[in-house]
């Protein structure tokens, strides 16, 4: 497989170069270079850095937008290297998830409940890697943080630059760029062990090697493997078949699957990236970055079975690999910075997990559809159900844009855009030898599967963009933009059971994977997304900033033929900030307060009745009050530093219950989320603190560090029957300490994280609508305490 990536990103590099070059001939100095070398990740006394938030090098401290940025050193001292780890240390972000790779990321709680299903609403938030974004259908993908530069966190709409999955906020990645320079290099290795689960470790290494004065490969690799900590116990399941008699009941037990540490992850990859500057005007840089992950087991737990145990009637596991070829060009017409950014994005999920609970769970509404098998002796089928998804994704973007020169009064940035991302579905819900049954329920051309998908998902998006700012005065700056965009979104296909495959709606098509479609959608919407800001520049150190930004993300279609289509939902969001520094600049002190007003929020669901498929509604309006504030402090050898975000959201109105079609309806009476309601996933609080103190100690320069994180609790789903059913997270705190020392070009360290081992939950999931599959609720906990060596030598 990874000959195959490998061979089509080279394909689509060619072709991107061959497209792109002659834009660049007309280019002359790179606003990368200047990136490369403003030192981004340079610090002042330890505590700004350079980011390209705005499509600009500027320093943090001089960028009006709520931004938290972690440069190289930072991600290292937090022993950052995955999602999970990152995500804690940013207080306004929170998740759903259920394992690596199967992350939806969002921002001061704009979470619909509904991001990465399929047929489902866009993601609330972006995630960038360099110029291009990476954010599929799906969701985020778990990148390994390793030889990157930065990574930034931009909270709120961030649609005028970034578009529209960045309804609530974008999450950028930037990774360090060839440089000619000079070589450089590095290895580090890692071991570690979950304290009573497994162990795990680490190889990772980066070569920068300058190929003339004007040319420079650099090249990463590494491999990562998690040890497990959740145990797959002993269990048996009686399934009571549809005729009601005790004789033919199945019982079944998980023998061949009780095992201890099941969820364990591999994760390897690399990036190769080349700079060549063909001549002292302009720059080019194609890069490519594989990925592949195979993570097995469960990440969520079942109380019922005790802490960090599962009992699973069926094998689990989740295969993401994905490639990403980039091209960026940068150049000068004029004065003024030109600059062209493509990538094409391919990415691969294979999930296997055990589904027997649904069929259990349903199987009362049903009559014994679920588990009423007999085969041809009289004999009953193990009537058990495992779902089997695979998602081909891809994402092709491209972005030509310029920008004035940075010394003017007035400056402005535009450009446009083109994006189209595809996903392609198959999801197999099957209970071994059903097609073989006499009268069989299976579906047709789908193998031994009860219910089946089969459908092909093409989003487009075309926009034009400008931003730009005005310097009244030395000190007062207006600025502001605006993007105007063009959405195409058509999903195709069939879902549904053998007996929607004769169904009047269902049109045969001639394809090997299915015999009919039973639905066909497209969805074309236009708009525009805008922000005014005002900045008022005090003096060198501290500005204060007023930001009124909107956010935009389009609607589309429900695969279930009588659910209506969901339109698109908005976000204004009014921000006061500042950005400080004092005492020479030893503490910086920034942050924001923010009122957020949700427009006809999207949110998905599976109601009963809807045979399991989740839809996606219009649940109402919402609004969000936050702040938001970080600092860092450095007293000689010691450093402080922490940041915090208070949010709380709730609807401002009713959410109503559904109809028979299984759409929401007001004039029954019934509210399914009443008008106060707080939103879910996302805490009330969140917050994190870290101490670090660095000392000569010989030759070697060493260092002890302690951090704190503390999250409150949160409600797992927004309609109040699910969440009654599920109840609410509880709030936590983890402690984390590590010492090492840097001496000769080797750093050697021990940490530890979580050291006490709580337990916290990050959120509550089933595999069914809560109101059928409740009883079979998991938990998806943080990681368990771990202990760990990590040793590194520069090249």
């Amino acid at each position: 497989m990874k000959t195959a990536y490998v061979r089509v990103s080279r394909s689509i590099l060619m072709a991107t170069a061959a497209f792109a070059a002659p834009v660049a001939l007309a280019q002359t100095a790179p606003q990368a270079a200047t990136e490369a070398t403003t030192g981004a990740g340079a610090t002042l006394d330890g505590t700004e850095i350079i980011v390209t938030a705005q499509k600009r090098s500027e320093n943090l401290q001089n960028v009006p937008i709520s931004i938290q940025a972690f440069g190289t050193k930072k991600l290292d001292e937090l022993n950052i290297a995955s999602f999970d780890d990152y995500a804690k240390a940013l207080p306004s972000v929170s998740f759903q998830s259920f394992g690596p790779g199967q992350t939806q990321l969002s921002f001061r709680g704009i979470t619909s409940g509904g991001d990465g299903l399929h047929g489902g609403s866009q993601p609330t938030a972006a995630l960038y890697l360099d110029e291009v974004p990476v954010t599929t259908i799906a969701g985020a993908v778990d990148l390994h943080v390793y030889d990157i530069q930065r990574v930034e966190a931009l909270s709120g709409p961030q649609g005028t630059l970034f578009g529209s999955s960045s309804l609530a906020g974008t999450l950028r990645i930037i990774t360090n760029k060839p440089e000619t320079n000079g070589f450089a290099g590095r290895i580090d290795v890692s071991g570690n062990k979950v304290g009573k689960g497994t162990g795990g470790g680490s190889a990772e290494g980066f070569v920068n090697i300058p190929l003339s004065e004007r040319a420079a490969l650099r090249v990463m690799a590494f491999y990562q493997h998690d040890g497990g900590y959740i145990d797959s116990v002993p269990g048996t399941r009686t399934f009571t078949l549809g005729d009601n008699n005790p004789d033919t009941n199945v019982t079944v037990n998980n023998a061949k699957y009780v095992k201890d540490n099941v969820n364990k992850t591999d994760t390897a990859g690399g990036r190769a990236a080349l700079k060549v500057d063909l001549d002292d005007n302009w720059t080019v840089q194609p890069s490519v970055l594989y990925q592949h992950q195979t993570t097995r087991g469960s990440f969520l737990f079942d109380p019922r079975y005790g802490d960090l145990k599962v009992t699973d009637f069926g094998p689990g596991y989740n295969r993401d690999a994905w490639a990403l070829a980039t091209m960026t060009i940068n150049g000068k017409i004029g004065s003024w910075d030109l600059t062209y950014a493509g990538g094409y994005f391919d990415r691969r999920v294979e999930n296997l997990a055990d589904y027997s609970e649904y069929s259990v769970a349903y199987d009362q509404f049903q009559g014994g559809f679920y588990t009423y098998f007999q085969a041809a002796d009289g004999t009953f089928l193990d009537p058990t159900q495992q779902v089997h998804n695979h998602d081909d994704y891809t994402k092709q973007s491209h972005e030509l844009r310029i920008a004035s020169p940075t010394g003017d009064r007035f400056k402005l940035v535009a450009g446009l855009f083109y994006q189209r991302q595809t996903d392609r579905i198959v999801a197999d819900y099957y209970i071994n030898g059903i097609s073989g049954i006499p009268n069989s329920p299976a579906v047709p051309k789908a193998g031994d599967d009860l219910f089946a998908t089969r459908a092909y998902r093409v989003d487009r998006d075309y926009a034009a963009f400008a931003d730009g700012s005005f310097d009244i005065t030395p000190q007062l700056t207006l600025a502001g933009g605006i993007r105007v965009f063009k959405v195409n979104n058509t999903f195709v296909g069939f879902s549904g059971f053998k007996s929607g495959t004769t169904a009047a709606n269902c049109v045969p098509v001639v394809a090997d994977d299915r015999v009919c479609n039973n639905f066909e959608r497209q969805a074309k919407q236009s708009g525009e997304t805008h922000r005014v800001n005002l900045t008022w520049k005090i003096d060198p150190d501290r500005l204060v900033y007023a930001t009124y930004s909107t956010g935009y993300r389009p609607g589309g279609n429900n695969r279930r033929p009588n659910v209506n289509p969901y339109v698109a939902d908005t976000l204004n969001n009014y921000e006061l900030g500042f950005k400080t520094s004092w005492f020479d600049r030893k503490l910086r002190l920034n942050g924001a307060v923010f009122y957020e007003k949700w427009n006809k929020l999207q949110y998905g669901l599976s109601p009963v009745g809807s045979f399991g498929v989740t839809n996606i509604y219009n649940a109402g309006d919402a609004r969000v009050y936050g702040a938001e504030m970080d600092f860092n402090l450095r007293l000689g050898g010691l450093s402080l530093s922490g940041s915090g975000a208070l949010i709380d959201g709730k609807l401002t109105t009713d959410f109503c219950s559904f109809d028979a079609n299984g759409n929401p309806d007001c004039t029954l009476g019934v509210i399914a989320a009443a008008k106060g309601t707080p939103l879910p996933i996302q805490p009330k609080f969140k917050g994190n603190m870290t101490a670090r103190y660095e000392f000569a100690m010989g030759k070697a320069k060493a260092f002890i560090q302690g951090s704190l994180n503390h999250q409150s609790g949160t409600r797992s789903y927004l309609t109040t029957r699910e969440a009654d059913l599920l109840g609410r997270t509880k709030g936590f705190e983890t402690f984390d300490f590590s010492l090492g020392a840097k001496v000769s070009g080797f750093d050697v360290s021990a940490f530890i994280e979580n050291a006490f081992d709580k337990r916290g939950i990050l959120s509550i999931n089933t595999v069914c609508t809560p109101s059928i599959c409740g009883a079979g609720r998991r938990f998806y906990p943080i990681k368990p305490q771990v202990f760990g060596i990590k040793l590194g030598h520069d090249l």
